[in-house]
């Protein structure tokens, strides 16, 4: 097969795994950068140019979307779905899981368990919806937050109202939400690969850290989840419409809650602690998928 894994920086993890990968099973790869990508409409036909050159015999693409190239992403992932050539990340879903917001919105709207949280534009009502939460401390987020950038634990008052009011004045849209404070900084990654789990681990936050993210500092190690967690996580992916994502959950009183899911997952911190060829079971999800098609023609 020639695929494509479309990636702003080639020498990323999670980029040269699903590369070797699929050379390791005879497919031949490429890397191209999604942002130089050029989306032709011409006359009811579409095209992809890259470099000058017409982009042409793919038989599927890898997505390696970034935080802030989300939109642009989506449309070159788009393009290709109208080409006919099978994608690990559709174009749709990835919109609906990046927004925090969105994604919020339609788990909950289907009975799944988050922690609670408000969003508003009414920054003179900043006081009166901090008091809609127990305990003394909450979470700031943004809506289009990554790695645990722009995640902020702050003090019920003056302190959130603060960093509301900064986030609003620079018109970037902001979440409150409720500080699980029995989970102690750690939270479960469940990674899924066509509606099967391929991977788990607990991460824990650093000493005086609560965000438990690998890149700000945290520590992984295999876990354990429970068949309750399990169903959770699949059900969570499934209504998304996600093949290939990674699921935080936390452990709280009242029950697992999904604190995120993440449609463009990074590999090196679940291969690395779980020793799992995850980039290996990627493949072999483009492989069936693939094969599947050409079955039908």
């Amino acid at each position: 097969m020639n695929i494509v894994i479309l990636s702003r920086n080639q020498g990323l993890y999670s980029t040269q795994s699903l590369a070797r990968a699929a050379r390791l099973r005879h497919h031949y790869v490429r890397i191209i950068d999604y942002v130089n990508c050029d989306l032709v409409i011409n006359e009811g036909i579409l095209n992809i140019n890259y470099h000058g050159q017409v982009l042409k015999d793919i038989d599927a693409i890898i997505p390696r979307i970034g935080a802030s190239w989300t939109s642009y992403g989506a449309a070159v992932i788009r393009q290709f779905e109208y080409l006919k050539i099978f994608s690990t990340l559709r174009s749709e879903a990835l919109i609906k899981a990046r927004n925090k917001l969105i994604c919020s919105q339609i788990l909950a709207s289907h009975g799944i368990h988050l922690p609670k949280s408000i969003v508003s534009n009414n920054s003179y009502a900043y006081s009166a919806l901090l008091n809609e939460f127990e305990g003394d401390k909450v979470v700031i987020k943004l809506i289009n937050s990554t790695h645990g950038v722009g995640v902020l634990l702050a003090n019920k008052g003056i302190q959130a109202e603060n960093i509301l009011e900064a986030f609003t004045r620079s018109n970037q849209k902001s979440m409150i939400q409720e500080y699980i404070a029995e989970s102690k900084g750690a939270d479960i990654r469940i990674f899924i690969v066509d509606d099967e789990i391929v991977g788990c681990m607990k991460r824990q936050a650093q000493s005086g850290e609560f965000r438990s993210n690998l890149h700000r500092g945290g520590s992984s190690t295999v876990e354990e989840i429970t068949e309750e967690e399990a169903a959770i996580a699949i059900r969570a992916v499934q209504i998304l419409g996600l093949k290939v994502a990674g699921v935080d959950m936390l452990r709280s009183n009242r029950g697992p809650l999904v604190l995120e899911v993440n449609a463009s997952p990074g590999l090196e911190g679940i291969e690395s602690t779980t020793g799992n060829d995850i980039a290996g079971r990627i493949i072999n999800f483009i492989e069936r998928n693939i094969q599947t098609e050409d079955s039908t023609l």
